[in-house]
């Protein structure tokens, strides 16, 4: 028996002892340009072992095992197999571009798959696309260039963010999607545009492998790296350009504002305050006086790349600085600066680690730019008629009488005693490696991390308006610090194996562990010393109130474990199951833990042989999905009740101020739910040149995680800082339709061109709300009117809920033959809004309110044209939301503040006018929120438009720069828009509230002048 063994263990021996290996060498060159072709991977098939080539397109690869096969990828270009024997180990090879992408890899969270065999709606937004947009915040380069995704713009101010919704409103909390940056869950904010490699956004259950925080889909993020086998490559991208606002409202001058406050006080039966107008002329433009023109944008970008044979490396640096288009530097800025590091290195064949490292800065400073009292607002309400200064050079008083209020000042004044600072450091990145096990299982372990710190100081002068709101009687300093830290670990495998060289399978299973945590510090004090913010700081004024101080620390944690399985048969077959167990400190005992599961199906119809070899459509595809996601987005702790708010206490006879229940515990609050289906179909067709994806989706969410609902105050919701406890208390369904079409086709050697264009509607239904009213209730209109914008079942949600009109009463008869208008503040008279007595009970009362509209739009559209002709290019994008309404509630309904002129057109009499009700100093009720409000806030924009040209690179290498490219772009370059306002595409986007404009900071024009240089 030993001596069979041994013979055995000889035998095994030989086989493997004479096994031959050869290595092997060559170039990669591109079929059509001749050109060698740095970066291409070469890799024996079914095992680890790769190179890349270098900037040359040489590589070398050792110890290849006789008749196993190499191949040779990069993205965009057809894949190349070579079957090696000792004879072949020099090679020289041409890459064909491949046009239609198939092959392509994808980032779909926890591993990575090829275009033609994904089965769920994933779409990617590519480093080229960002390049050509130029934008300041990563966010900005997901707007029209990806279906099914809306971003809208908070304010145009400085360091303002942008609001990103896919596939519509899902919630009425936060609709944000998840943010993977490199495997660690981040924020677009945290980047420079110009270190990103590619987005990629999951819309559907494909993103169901991140559980709980995949409802509002994900977007993965792919920063550059560098390139192994590559010499150092330096480049260096930076612009300087100007901004100024894209619009100015259409207020009255000084003349027009007399006549017309003249008309509005005889009407209400008073002295005309203007008796001589003659000499008025236009008076003061304050948006004038408020906008600079060339407010200066500076950005500046530097990288360093390239790799040995087992070391990939690349280091980058950027600053921006953008001044406000309001303000001078130390009014209104934003400043970002950044460091970035990745190192990847292979340890061995079957060992490779990687880092990711990230360090960025922020400082800004502001002002309230939005909103009842905010420089804007004040810069709409005050009358053409006052000067900015007066006789002494001082700022002029706004007066205190009854016409003008007590919160409208002078916005110059405001401006110039507006005094703030914020700061913000940030360090995050990830660790991690891969090990090779064994053939076709790959162990990935990483660790993910993020460290904030944050400062903020605010200084209020004392000063005197003139006795308004805004005065300030003691001088007072605001101090706040701030840090926020996390890490994610992951630990996950993937088998790969291919059975009778027809089935395909991927396993890929995990666990995910993460973390947050974080503190605020906040304090004010009083009677800063001189009055000046250069003392502005809590160390040195001499006045504090034990009460203005206050804390907040947080703590939360997930646990989870996924799992994931792909299978294809001969690529024709596709199928995918995947699922998560995801455990939350956010939820109670009872309701810690939830399960998502999904699957996603896909049949490849051109590979069936029926579908024939001569065809006009060249790859067809049709998918599918179904499957269950989470969102947890809600404080920490609400299952449980905290000592949080405000009491005072009475103790021998003498109050003491203490703590009270914070807002109610619901120990039974669990997991917002969203069941997500998705039907699609891919194309290519005319000889790859045009593509076509298509979806249609159906969401439901169930159990949404509701604040706020109304209870009975005997039960303590009545405290400072206490309120009604978190109830999942309603469901919402999602439905619609995207389409996306891409050109592209190179027309000759000199010129090429590319266009895609892509829509998508949505319909939004609130479907169920529980509750005392059955309803949720949120934004203001005016002053002293109820909410009007409501979540209601039957209705979108957020939609705006008022009165009807029915034109202008002409005259007295048609007043009396009217139901009654009483009781919204005033009986009518001619020349006064109509309102529709809707429930017929012949008197018009809150009874008679309805749906007037909804900020959600029914559709939204991107278009993009790039085209290249020799050396130079360019490029456009646009961007269009259809449907939506917009409430306009940046006008005061004082009786002296200024106009848009449009009030021009007003009634003065029969016939005059069945749209603008007349002007008065009299009580009317035509300032009740009604659909007289409301503006159709559809537009078309021209996001951006860039004209480069790229210096012929027989003149460059001369001086050793591989590309110089130069080129002017513009963003917002034009709006197209019946609205009347600042910016119809910044108007707020929370879920129940927004689409209502209080004076938003209009969104800015950039012209830049800019220089790309690669060495």
């Amino acid at each position: 028996m030993k001596s069979t063994y041994a013979l055995m263990y000889l035998l095994l021996f030989s086989v493997f002892g004479f096994s031959q290996s050869v290595d092997i060498g060559g170039t990669v060159k591109d079929e059509k340009s001749g050109l060698p072709m740095p970066g291409v991977t070469v890799g024996i098939k079914n095992a680890s072992q790769s190179v890349q080539t270098d900037f040359d397109g040489n590589f070398k690869l050792s110890g290849v095992p006789s008749g196993s096969v190499v191949v040779f990828t990069y993205i965009g270009y057809t894949n190349y197999e070579m079957k090696i024997n000792e004879t072949n180990n020099s090679i020289s090879i041409t890459l064909k571009e491949d046009n239609k992408l198939l092959d392509e890899v994808v980032v779909i969270g926890y591993g990575t798959q090829r275009k033609r065999e994904v089965t769920g709606a994933v779409a990617v937004v590519k480093k080229d696309i960002i390049e050509k947009i130029k934008p300041i915040k990563v966010d900005q380069a997901l707007q029209g260039t990806v279906a099914g995704v809306i971003v809208s713009g908070n304010t145009g101010a400085p360091n303002s963010g942008f609001d990103i919704k896919i596939r519509g409103v899902g919630s009425n909390g936060d609709n944000g999607p998840l943010v993977v940056i490199d495997g660690y869950v981040g924020s677009m904010s945290d980047l420079n545009p110009g270190d990103v490699e590619s987005l990629t956004i999951l819309k559907d259950s494909q993103a169901a492998i991140y559980g709980v925080g995949g409802a509002n889909g994900v977007i993965l993020i792919t920063t550059k790296k560098g390139i192994k086998n590559s010499k150092p490559k330096i480049s260096y991208s930076g612009y300087t350009g100007f901004q100024e606002t894209t619009r100015k409202l259409p207020l009255l001058n000084a003349t027009e504002y007399a006549l017309l406050l003249n008309e509005s006080y005889a009407n209400g039966g008073q002295p005309l305050p203007y008796p001589n107008v003659s000499g008025l002329g236009k008076g003061t433009d304050w948006q004038e006086e408020m906008f600079r023109k060339g407010a200066p944008i500076i950005s500046h970008e530097f990288n360093l790349s390239g790799g040995s044979e087992k070391v990939a490396y690349s280091v980058s640096a950027s600053d921006l600085t953008q001044e406000g288009i309001i303000g001078q530097w130390d009014k209104s800025r934003f400043k970002r600066n950044s460091a970035r590091m990745t190192l990847g290195f292979d340890v061995s064949d079957k060992f490779k680690i990687n880092t990711n490292i990230t360090y960025t800065y922020f400082n800004s400073r502001g002002f309230n730019d939005n909103g009842l009292g905010s420089v804007l607002f004040n810069a709409v309400s005050v009358p053409a008629t006052l000067a900015p200064y007066d006789a002494n050079g001082e700022y002029t008083l706004v007066p205190n009488t009854p016409g003008l209020g007590i919160e409208i000042i002078n916005p110059l004044a405001q401006l110039a005693n507006t005094y703030n600072d914020g700061a913000y450091k940030k360090i995050n990145g990830t660790f991690g490696f891969d090990y090779e096990a064994f053939t076709g299982f790959t162990l990935t372990g990483r660790i993910g991390f993020n460290t904030g710190h944050g400062s903020s100081r605010s200084f209020a002068k004392m000063l005197n308006y003139g006795g308004k709101v805004f005065d300030v009687n003691r001088s007072r300093v605001d101090q706040s610090t701030t840090t926020d830290d996390s890490y994610t670990f992951d630990l996950f495998g993937t088998y790969k194996r291919t059975f009778a060289d027809a089935h395909n399978f991927t396993l890929t299973a995990g666990t995910t562990i993460n973390k947050s945590w974080g503190t605020g510090l906040f304090a004010s004090a009083y009677d800063v010393p001189n009055n000046d913010w250069d003392f502005a700081d809590i160390l040195l004024a001499t006045g504090f109130n034990g009460r203005d101080v206050g804390s907040y620390n947080y703590d939360e944690r997930q646990l989870s474990y996924f799992g994931r399985l792909q299978y294809d048969y001969k690529g024709t077959y596709l199928v995918s199951f995947m699922g998560r167990r995801d455990a939350s400190t956010k939820f109670g005992p009872a309701n810690t833990v939830a399960y998502f599961p999904s699957m996603t199906a896909g049949w490849v119809v051109s590979n069936e042989q029926f579908y024939g070899d001569d065809r006009f459509v060249s790859f067809m595809k049709l998918r599918g999905s179904y499957g269950s996601l989470g969102n947890d987005k809600i404080g920490n702790n609400r299952y449980a009740s905290l000592l949080t708010g405000e009491a005072t206490y009475v103790f021998d006879g003498t109050l003491v101020n203490g703590t009270a229940i914070g807002t109610l515990a619901n120990p039974n609050v669990l997991w917002e739910k969203a069941k997500k289906m998705d039907i699609g179909l891919d194309l290519n067709f005319w000889k790859n040149r045009f593509n076509i994806v298509t979806d249609y989706y159906n969401e439901t969410r169930k159990d949404l995680l509701i604040d706020g609902l109304p209870v009975s105050g005997t039960v303590g919701t009545g405290a400072p800082g206490s309120g009604s406890p978190t109830v999942n208390a309603g469901t919402t369904r999602n439905t619609g339709f995207e389409f996306a079409i891409g050109y592209q086709e190179k027309i000759s050697d000199n010129f090429k061109i590319e266009a895609n264009y892509n829509f998508t509607t949505i319909n939004n239904n609130v479907t169920d709300v529980k509750g005392e009213n059955n309803f949720l209730q949120a934004g203001n209109f005016g002053v002293g009117q109820p909410p009007i914008s409501r979540m209601e079942e039957g209705h979108s949600i957020g939609y705006f809920y008022g009165y009807q009109t029915d034109g202008i009463f002409q005259n007295v008869d048609e007043v009396n033959a009217h139901p009654s208008q009483a009781a919204l503040g005033a009986e009518a008279q001619p020349g006064d809004i109509r309102f529709k007595d809707l429930n017929g009970d012949g008197v018009i009362t809150a009874l008679d309110k309805t749906d007037l509209g909804s900020p959600i739009p029914d559709l939204i559209m991107g278009f993009n044209l790039s085209m290249a002709y020799k050396g130079f290019d360019f490029s456009v994008f646009t961007y269009a939301s259809i449907g939506n309404d917009i409430v306009r509630n940046y006008e005061r309904t004082l009786s002296d503040v200024n106009r848009l002129d449009y009030v021009l057109n007003r009634w003065t009499g029969k016939g005059t006018s069945n749209t603008v009700p007349r002007v008065t100093t009299a009580a009317t009720s035509n300032n009740v929120f009604s659909d007289y409000f409301i503006e159709d806030g559809s537009y078309l924009r021209i996001q951006s438009m860039q004209l480069g040209y790229t210096v012929n690179p027989d003149f460059t290498n001369k001086a050793g720069i591989s590309k110089l490219k130069l080129y002017v772009a513009a963003n917002n370059l034009y709006t197209f828009t019946k609205y009347k306002g600042y910016d119809p595409g910044a108007v707020g986007a929370q879920p129940i509230g927004g689409g209502i404009d209080n004076g938003t900071y209009p969104s800015v024009r950039t012209y830049m002048l800019g220089v790309n240089i690669n060495f």
